[in-house]
């Protein structure tokens, strides 16, 4: 994103195009770049470990659990790897109401600081050759703190970027979120995908695995300098000066029970966002290797292609939502991948290279209903004095149930039935859901966030 010239800080003055509400918020333009900066890098953090974890999975069963079984040593991997969804929801249910009660800047460097840690320190464990069953116990215990950091993460950085961009472009700025999301997964793969075609495999299984966790140190040095340097959110500012002096504890009852309505609109939003998301990025390259039988590189590259793809449409499928609304652009997205999930899965399974880049393309392209618009459209669902907690509890449940479970459900799905269409059934399937909440929700683009005064850009300067 261009670099802004800085203007004067965020300030109320009064609206007098509003005499209904006294007060607007006037945006600084350089702070909003900031914080969607410093809250994309924490997003890319985390999406950088998730392709490495991915793409490194079978050196890493060899280095911590050489049981000489190659499909035990991936298992073992992958469940040290999806122990992490397990205490995401934990980890929601604590940063979220913490966030509510102390601050979003706050609680988002402190989920910088433990998931850097985490992953920094999975590239410091001896190996099983070393020490023993301590390496993988230290895997896990690794994993867990980086899902219980998480769990605080998107929630966290999805408000703090809604909270501090103007009404109008909520959807453009919180776009570059997801942006953040694919850059880190290229990173992650990226750079797994370089070393292992220059490291032998002796020199990958001895040193070479550690690196790219060992990056993490540096990156999260830079995010939580970034994210230090952030002031408070206007929205949460103003909400802390309604109290005399601290912010009253709001129950966690009442995030749920108080919010129940909304909860469940997130649920089903972030469900078929997820789903969808998981299926393309994390399930179809294994479909075009063990089902398929494709090239494991080939495969990878599409995927990868796939996401710079998106990477370039994103923003400007951001800006959309600005401009015609969140309702909109997740419907089309929805009634796309009912429509085209077929279609799309048959090209995929023609197997040329033409046809899966064509089939995966088109998937790609309709994922990016759901990154455009859901960094701007979630947050919109709560008000602004338990907006951090009850997102992060919606989302988290919504990702640990349905999202990271996608692939093991698919993969079983096909044992059971034989049938190969099983991805693009499930798709649908969440399509389904996902258009019934966006049926149900309302329109937030343009609109000030519930709970928050209306927030502008400044007035541009005159002669």
């Amino acid at each position: 994103m261009p670099t802004a010239t800085p203007v004067a800080p965020t300030t109320s003055v009064p609206a007098p195009a509003r005499p209904a509400s006294p007060e607007v918020t006037v945006t600084d333009p350089a702070l909003v770049k900031r914080a969607v900066k410093a809250a994309a890098l924490g997003n890319a953090m985390e999406w950088f470990d998730f392709g490495v974890y991915s793409y490194i999975a079978v050196t890493l069963g060899k280095v911590f659990f050489p049981s000489g079984n190659p499909t035990a040593q991936l298992l073992s991997t992958f469940g040290a790897f999806a122990a992490a969804f397990l205490v995401r929801p934990l980890g929601g249910m604590v940063f979220g109401p913490l966030g509510d009660r102390i601050g979003r800047q706050k609680v988002l460097a402190l989920t910088m600081i433990m998931m850097a840690a985490g992953t920094f320190a999975i590239g410091l464990i001896p190996s099983y050759a070393s020490i023993g069953v301590g390496a993988p116990i230290l895997l896990l215990a690794a994993r867990l703190v980086q899902g219980f950091s998480t769990g605080g993460e998107y929630a966290g950085a999805s408000t703090f970027i809604a909270e501090y961009a103007p009404d109008k472009k909520r959807g453009f700025f919180g776009s570059w979120l997801e942006f953040g999301t694919l850059a880190g997964y290229i990173g992650g793969a990226g750079l797994v995908t370089l070393m292992t075609a220059l490291l032998s495999t002796d020199d990958l299984l001895s040193w070479g695995w550690r690196i790219p966790f060992l990056i993490a140190g540096p990156m999260g040095i830079i995010g939580l300098y970034l994210r230090m340097r952030l002031e408070e959110t206007p929205a949460f500012t103003a909400e802390l000066d309604k109290a005399e002096a601290d912010r009253p504890k709001v129950p966690l009852r009442e995030m749920i029970t108080g919010q129940w309505r909304a909860l469940l609109l997130c649920v089903g939003l972030v469900l078929v966002f997820n789903v969808t998301d998981y299926m393309l990025l994390s399930y179809m390259p294994s479909y075009l290797t063990s089902e398929l039988k494709y090239d494991e590189t080939h495969g990878l590259l599409v995927v990868l292609g796939v996401m710079a793809l998106m990477m370039i449409v994103q923003p400007f499928a951001g800006a959309l939502t600005d401009r015609i609304g969140r309702r909109p652009v997740i419907a089309a997205g929805c009634a796309g991948f009912l429509a085209l999930s077929v279609p799309a899965l048959l090209l995929i399974r023609q197997g040329s290279l033409v046809a899966i880049a064509l089939g995966m393309g088109a998937l790609g392209l309709l994922l990016v209903c759901f990154t455009a618009a859901m960094p701007a459209a979630l947050p919109a669902l709560f008000p602004t004095r338990v907006r951090y907690g009850s997102l992060s509890i919606g989302f988290n449940i919504s990702v640990s149930l349905f999202g990271g479970t996608t692939p093991l459900v698919v993969t079983a799905l096909i044992g059971a039935t034989g049938n190969m269409m099983m991805p693009a059934y499930y798709m649908m399937a969440a399509a389904v859901i996902g258009g019934v909440a966006v049926w149900f929700m309302s329109e937030s683009a343009g609109r000030p966030l519930p709970g928050s005064a209306p927030a502008v850009e400044p007035a541009p300067a005159r002669d």
